[in-house]
């Protein structure tokens, strides 16, 4: 009994130590990335938003980090993989993109008021914006609809690039109860 205290007691210690630490390092955080480093991965978001709705898949591609580690998750269009999945390296989210570029009208509206960018570390940066997507591929029907798309930005040589993007459909808000 009296070594669950102890531990009990060291828990406590450490977790409020822990907190405590947290709550300084809040105070006194500084985004690891300055402000030019911020605009230009704004500027990039914009450019990939650009040549996402003239459906420039080879500049696209340029767009993002060459790496098999390189996810895009976005809508399904195979059953047996759920409604939304991971597409995993450069030759599988080019495919994906080339499905939903071939299948309709595909256009990002993102709300750049509300796009914000933050640095993760000195060389990765990270991405949200609300955005309205209208697309045709697997079986959405062209309309207008509310997504998220939050990116993880990988610094690679002078360049930002997508390392990983992710869309994620908002869904209906509840019907009001009377």
């Amino acid at each position: 009994m009296k070594i669950r205290r102890t531990i009990f007691a060291a828990a406590l210690a450490l977790a409020t130590a822990a907190s405590g630490s947290v709550a300084a390092q809040t105070a006194t955080y500084t985004d690891p990335l300055d402000i030019a480093t911020l605009d230009a991965v704004r500027s990039q978001f914009g450019k990939l938003m650009d040549l996402a709705n003239k459906h420039d898949l080879k500049a696209l591609h340029e767009m993002f980090w060459q790496s098999p580690s390189t996810l895009l998750v976005a809508k399904s269009a195979v059953p047996s993989e759920g409604n939304w999945t991971g597409v995993w390296g450069n030759e599988a989210i080019d495919q994906k993109l080339h499905d939903i570029a071939t299948s309709g009208p595909a256009i990002l509206q993102p709300d750049f008021s509300k796009l914000k960018v933050v640095g993760l570390t000195h060389d990765l940066a990270e991405s949200y914006v609300p955005m309205t997507i209208t697309v045709s591929y697997a079986g959405q029907g062209g309309t207008p609809k509310p997504f998220l798309m939050i990116i993880n930005w990988m610094k690679v040589g002078k360049d930002w690039k997508v390392a990983t993007e992710v869309i994620l459909p908002v869904p209906p808000a509840p019907a009001a109860r009377n």
